[in-house]
């Protein structure tokens, strides 16, 4: 059998032993290297990867929080085939997460709960204790934990893609954190991967990413990497960016300086827009674009009390969405930093 097969049950890959895996566990199972690495299946979707020499820097890559969002699967996938068929050499201790079986296997976004909203406790909570993507969340926490016991540093690479078109294809959250600013070498790794534009959280949040920063330590990012399409289906030549990016950072090779006429656009979040009841009417159409600019004095939203207008700068609308309950976030408007 080969050094796969070995690994992953028989099956091809660890994308196709995850899918087959689905919905149960799998038993732990390692194979070591001719070079020395250390490649260990912790439980379905789970990859340790061990160098013989590392650089003391530990790293995490998830992707499949949400099992429609199949190109970053595809594309960590292809990393793994590659560094198990000897292409390269493994230079980083690393995590690799594919988060959501289950839904991955479905074909959804998720099965019954957002998981991307069940980090930093919130699995805990009622509706969501003790459903299936509340303790893939709570079993998640514990894993990336143990990962980054002894961890000199750790840095999250949570990767999606969306299903709303976006006037920026490509670009990062970096969660809130009080007194943190973002590192040049992260900036410099985004522009690498093609992803040109940064965001700015305002406040802590029950993501993934959020949960490794404010839990972990972590400098870490949620990437999205474009839009979503079925197994098979993705064009990968679009994902040359993070997949280099990626194979540079699991090599342990520095980070490269972006050519001088490469620059981050960063944006920071101005106004959280909520649902606040029944006389809450939201102004922007369903089918809108990420990062699509409103003009200053554009009405966004009211309600019987309140107004809210564009201020004195364009302001543009991420993730919109209309159709949440009472108190829960309909849409963030950014403004580019200057």
């Amino acid at each position: 059998m080969s050094v796969r097969e070995n690994l992953f049950d028989g099956e091809p890959d660890w994308l196709a032993h995850t899918l087959a895996s689905h919905g149960q566990s799998s038993s732990p199972v390692a194979v070591t290297l001719p070079d020395g690495a250390r490649i260990e299946l912790l439980d379905t979707g789970l990859l340790e990867l061990t160098p013989p020499h590392g650089d003391g820097e530990r790293l995490i890559v998830s992707a499949g929080v949400h099992g429609n969002e199949t190109a970053p699967i595809e594309v960590v996938n292809g990393l793994v085939n590659e560094l198990l068929d000897g292409e390269w050499t493994l230079g980083k201790r690393t995590l690799l997460i594919l988060g959501n079986p289950p839904s991955m296997a479905k074909g959804d976004r998720f099965v019954e709960f957002n998981m991307n909203r069940l980090f930093a406790g919130a699995h805990a909570k009622a509706p969501y204790a003790g459903t299936p993507e509340a303790n893939r969340a709570a079993l998640l926490e514990s894993v990336c934990r143990e990962f980054a016991k002894g961890a000199g540093a750790l840095v999250h690479y949570d990767l999606h893609t969306a299903i709303r078109p976006s006037h920026r294809e490509k670009f990062a959250l970096y969660p809130f954190v009080e007194g943190r600013t973002v590192p040049q070498r992260q900036c410099d790794f985004l522009l690498e991967a093609d992803v040109p534009t940064l965001l700015l959280q305002h406040k802590s949040g029950t993501t993934f990413s959020s949960f490794s920063s404010t839990h972990l330590g972590a400098e870490s990012f949620t990437i999205e990497l474009g839009k979503v399409s079925p197994f098979g289906q993705n064009d990968l030549s679009r994902f040359t960016g993070v997949q280099s990016a990626l194979r540079r950072l699991l090599k342990g090779k520095p980070t490269p300086k972006p050519a001088r006429s490469q620059e981050l656009a960063v944006f920071e979040v101005v106004h959280e827009i909520l649902n606040t009841g029944d006389s809450f009417r939201f102004h922007v159409p369903d089918d809108v674009a990420n990062f699509t600019a409103y003009e200053p004095g554009t009405v966004i939203w009211e309600d019987n009390e309140t107004t809210y207008r564009v201020g004195d700068r364009p302001e543009a609308i991420i993730f919109p969405n209309r159709n949440v309950p009472v108190g829960q976030r309909v849409g963030l408007l950014v403004r580019e930093k200057s």
